[in-house]
């Protein structure tokens, strides 16, 4: 299964430590964000890697290569105008193939198991769903007795971007920036998107703050 990262945004809540680098280079525990996605995806059995990215970059692509280093082939999509999630996706297509795709979120920090992902059948998404963080009060989907994501229901999970999806969900999709979610929420109301509530380590490297509180995190359990 190929991977693609989303590591294309502005990093506009992470300045001024995203000033002169993109946001998948900001440093959490000794090393870039991105890192710890690579290493972990390598350490999986994950071989072929996508990385979109567009504010600064250049220092993405000179600071990763082609992936030699983790034992991984990384090829990019460039993009020249936000293209947003899914126009983000959509674009990178190509570079994917025909098969079903890991989908991770570049300034995201997790210890999920990347391997334990199931491969899609008849749905044409597996969401990973985690518990609503401090910061965000209110869930996006929730996750019926069935393992199907439904857009409404009680007891909403927020989405993580950890995502297994099938290239047949973007078969109407065109050209240009677009969101993903509308997507989703279309595939639910077929019920063809399938999920798991993951309740293990997971935060949205957002802010300088969240970014801080990794960090001591991380630290606290090398000591222990």
């Amino acid at each position: 299964m190929k991977v693609m990262i989303l590591a294309a945004g502005l990093g506009t809540r992470l300045r001024p430590l995203t000033l002169e680098k993109p946001k998948p280079l900001v440093e959490v525990g000794g090393k870039p964000l991105i890192v710890h996605h690579l290493e972990k995806l390598s350490e999986s059995g994950f071989e072929d890697i996508v990385i979109n990215h567009a504010w600064l970059g250049e220092k993405l692509v000179s600071a990763l290569g082609k992936g030699s280093h983790w034992g991984l082939n990384i090829e990019y999509s460039a993009e020249s105008e936000p293209l947003e999630t899914g126009g983000g996706v959509f674009k990178a297509l190509p570079l994917l193939g025909d098969d079903p795709f890991l989908l991770i979120n570049g300034d995201a920090y997790t210890d999920y198991a990347f391997d334990s992902l199931p491969e899609l059948s008849e749905a044409l998404a597996h969401l990973v769903l985690v518990d609503n963080p401090e910061f965000k009060t209110t869930g996006d989907f929730s996750l019926n007795e069935r393992g199907l994501v439904q857009a409404s229901g009680q007891n909403k999970l927020t989405f993580s971007g950890l995502s297994v999806l099938s290239p047949e969900l973007f078969a109407e999709c065109k050209s240009g920036a677009f969101k993903l979610a509308p997507l989703l929420i279309g595939a639910m109301a077929s019920s063809k998107v399938t999920g798991e509530h993951y309740s293990g380590l997971w935060t949205d490297v957002g802010t300088v703050e969240r970014l801080q509180s990794l960090e001591e995190y991380l630290k606290q359990s090398r000591a222990i």
